[in-house]
């Protein structure tokens, strides 16, 4: 991994701690490709590996059920079940961050704040390399 990708991959991790830090009650995070590899991860108690690829899954139901009806290109997906919460949010074109939640999360405040985080990561991930973003997890690293 060369030092920019490690960087990046820092600066990730650093936003879904500080995700973390925002959301009560989620259990943590992953960043991981539209093809399920994983970038980077916040997730003790969850197999990453796993968690991308089923991930990747999901999205790509989601992009075919938003394309069949018209309603534009994906941007995020919510399940529910019985323990809590699993809700994946687009980071820029090439990555999707997945936040894991208990039952008792306030979801309009994890949707608020998994967007902005997105958006973050979208801006690590899509930045050129040499950008000053890339060049700001550089320094944070």
């Amino acid at each position: 991994m060369t030092s920019e990708t490690e960087a990046i991959a820092s600066g990730i991790r650093d936003e879904l701690r500080a995700l973390r830090a925002h959301i009560r009650h989620l259990h943590g995070g992953m960043v991981a490709s539209a093809d399920g590899m994983v970038i980077a991860h916040d997730l003790p108690d969850i197999e990453p590996d796993g968690l991308a690829a089923l991930t990747a899954a999901a999205i790509g139901v989601a992009k075919r059920l938003t394309d069949a009806t018209g309603q534009g290109g994906f941007e995020e997906s919510l399940t529910r079940g019985s323990r809590g919460y699993i809700a994946a949010y687009a980071a820029g074109n090439r990555a999707v961050l997945t936040a894991v939640a208990g039952p008792e999360t306030n979801v309009g405040r994890l949707h608020l704040q998994a967007r902005r985080t997105a958006a973050r990561i979208a801006t690590l991930l899509d930045a050129p390399p040499g950008s000053p973003a890339n060049q700001r997890a550089a320094i944070a690293d």
